[in-house]
Parts: structure tokens; C-alpha cells; sequence
């Protein structure tokens, strides 16, 4: 599937939007960008991730605590996802440049590759969200069917029993089989890759060994092949069932579209920012813990339409935009409680397995 296109039009909504959250930073006087609370966030989630590895790997704790530890190392790697490389990777983290860069780096560090991510997120999901064959994000077939155009299996009748497992695999999937997919293929499902350059092959490649060197040769060598696979397999498993469900409930809700091109023109109705607010929704954006610990991302909706803003900044934006949508009668999707957001994914899982 070509990419389609969007609504075009002067005095757009996104427009207003782009207006009244500028006037906003301008009024209070603040970058958009991180500051000084995101920075020593970063630094308590790195140490952290750094002495619960040092401890598992070189000073390796009894069986049932070493358990837990890979349980908080696969939370704190996520959390690092969420709070450093997601706002790196989109030039939110920080003013300067070359400390996006590091922050988005923490991926590749983490087994990824920030280069691919780009493409993946940033481009594909960020422009043409919840769009079944382009938006790679709900391409879980033939495991799960996470909308009606996708096709229908008998096993999806189960998938909202079985789908915690299918989210747990991500990680392990992703660092070991979809990004050496995509750097071969140089697609992100039927979108093509900008080319890399040089240096990105060599980036690639060098933190490919890197992670394999930290998280596999050395734990094996120090702590024996079968609680090195234990223990990473407990850790990945919690980390892409993290990662799988904070994205899951901002996009694949019962209250969320799943939004078909117009053809032949291949054309999308609304105009982008409307698009993003038809396919997004927010939840317990009140708890201040879970907004810590997922970088924001429960504030999906103010993401979506300004990701280029730091996070730290979403509670904020997020009385503008709901303001504007009032005003406009535009819908602003949001659940009060994340097991508010838990049961509406597993309905709608529910009611795709039933054709």
C-alpha cells in the first residue's frame, strides 16, 4: 500500500493549535524542549539500570532475587525507551543537538537501532496512524488482528486471552529478527528506508556487537548458559510486554479509528492533526507515577500532535488542546484509569476475534 494523503486546507485545526501552544511557551517563557527534571530523571533511570546489571551479572544474587532484579532491569530498560531515547529520538530531550543524539543512542545501547526506529516511528506511525497496511505499529498478523481490514483467523477468537504473550515477545523479536529484517530489506513493512550512509551501517553493526557482548556472551561466560537464558528471557519478555502495552493503549482502543483511504485517490478525509485525534487516545494522564515512569506517553494525544515537545510539557499543552477540541467539537478520546484503558484493549481484541 502507497501512502495515502491527507486533507489540506488554510486555516487548518492543527494551525490554531500550532498558535495557541506557541503562545503558551512564549507567555511562560519556556523551551519546548527538556530541562533540568527530565535530565535528572535520565541520570536516576541510567545509574539505576547500570548497578542492577553490574549486580546480576558480576555479583550474581540468589535465584529468587536475581529473578526480580531481570523483572526491574526489563522495567527500567523500557522506562529509559520511554523517558530518554523516545524524547532523543524526536529532538525533544534537550536544546542542543549532540544530547539528542546521545539520548537516542541509549536504544542502540539497549540492542535497537535508533536509525530504524526513526523511520518506523517517527515517519510511518507518526504520519499515518492506526492505517492498516502502512502503519507498521498494528502489524501483528497472523498472531493478532487489531482491526477489521486485517484478516480473520480462526485463533483470533483467543487473542484476547493470549495476547500478554504475543505483547511479551516484542523486545526479543525486535532486537533479534525485525531490525535485521528491516536494515536488509530496507523497508519499514512497504515503506522504504531513507539509505544509510557509512557511518549508520558501521553504528549499526558496532552496537549490534556491543549488546550482544553485554547481554549474552558476557553473562554466559560469568553465570553459565542456562541462568544467562533464564534470566534474559524473564528480562525481555517484561520489558516488550512494558513497551507493547503502554503503545497498545494509546492506539488500539474501542474508542480509537482505524481510519481506510479514500480510493481510487488514495486519499485520507480529514486533514492530519483530526486524523491524529480520531486514532489516539490518552490515559490516567492524573497519575503522576505512571506519567514518570512511561515518559509521558499516557499524554498520547499531546504526543502525537507536537512530538517535538518534551514530554515534562504535556500536562500542560494537554488543557490547550482539550480546550480547542471543545471548542471545535472535535472528540478527545481518554480514560480516566489505566485498567480503564486495559479493558477497552482487551474488548476490542475480543470483538475482532469474532469476525
Amino acid at each position: 500500500m502507497t501512502a495515502p494523503k491527507f486533507l489540506t486546507q488554510a486555516n487548518s485545526f492543527h494551525a490554531e493549535l500550532r498558535k495557541r501552544i506557541n503562545d503558551y511557551f512564549i507567555e511562560v517563557g519556556k523551551a519546548k524542549t527538556g530541562n533540568y527534571e527530565l535530565f535528572i530523571k535520565a541520570i536516576i533511570l541510567v545509574v539505576s539500570f547500570a548497578f542492577i546489571y553490574i549486580h546480576l551479572v558480576f555479583f550474581t544474587p540468589w535465584y529468587w532475587v536475581a529473578v526480580i532484579e531481570c523483572v526491574i532491569l526489563g522495567g527500567l530498560t523500557a522506562a529509559i525507551g520511554f523517558n530518554v531515547m523516545h524524547d532523543g529520538a524526536h529532538g525533544s530531550f534537550s536544546k542542543y543537538k549532540w544530547l539528542n543524539e546521545v539520548a537516542g543512542l541509549s536504544l542502540n545501547f539497549l540492542g535497537a537501532n535508533v536509525f530504524l526506529w526513526k523511520t518506523k516511528h517517527n515517519v510511518v506511525h507518526h504520519t499515518f496512524t492506526n492505517i492498516d497496511g502502512v502503519d507498521d505499529d498494528i502489524d501483528a498478523r497472523p498472531f493478532l488482528r487489531m482491526c477489521e481490514t486485517q484478516k480473520y483467523y480462526k485463533m483470533h477468537r483467543y487473542q484476547h486471552v493470549y495476547f500478554w504473550m504475543a505483547y511479551s515477545l516484542l523486545y526479543l523479536y525486535w532486537i533479534f529478527f525485525t531490525d535485521y529484517e528491516k536494515y536488509f530489506t530496507k523497508k519499514v513493512g512497504n515503506m522504504p528506508i531513507k539509505p544509510m550512509n557509512l557511518k549508520e551501517h558501521i553504528v549499526f553493526w558496532v552496537f549490534k556487537i556491543v549488546h550482544l557482548a553485554l547481554f549474552v556472551a558476557i553473562p554466559i561466560y560469568l553465570v553459565g548458559f542456562l541462568p544467562w537464558l533464564v534470566g534474559f528471557v524473564i528480562y525481555g519478555m517484561f520489558t516488550g510486554l512494558v513497551l507493547s502495552m503502554v503503545f497498545q493503549l494509546a492506539h488500539v482502543v474501542e474508542d480509537t479509528n482505524f481510519i481506510v483511504p479514500v480510493q481510487p485517490k488514495n486519499e485520507i478525509e480529514d486533514e492530519w492533526a483530526i486524523h491524529q485525534l480520531s486514532t489516539t487516545a490518552n490515559f490516567a494522564t492524573k497519575n503522576k507515577i505512571i506519567t514518570w515512569l512511561v515518559g509521558g506517553l499516557n499524554y498520547q494525544i499531546e504526543h502525537h500532535l507536537f512530538p517535538q515537545i518534551s514530554h515534562i510539557h504535556y500536562p500542560a499543552i494537554s488543557k490547550i488542546i482539550k480546550e480547542a477540541c471543545a471548542e471545535y467539537g472535535i472528540r478527545y478520546i481518554e480514560y480516566p484509569k489505566t485498567r480503564m484503558a486495559i479493558a477497552s484493549h482487551v474488548a476490542h481484541l475480543r470483538q475482532l476475534g469474532k469476525n
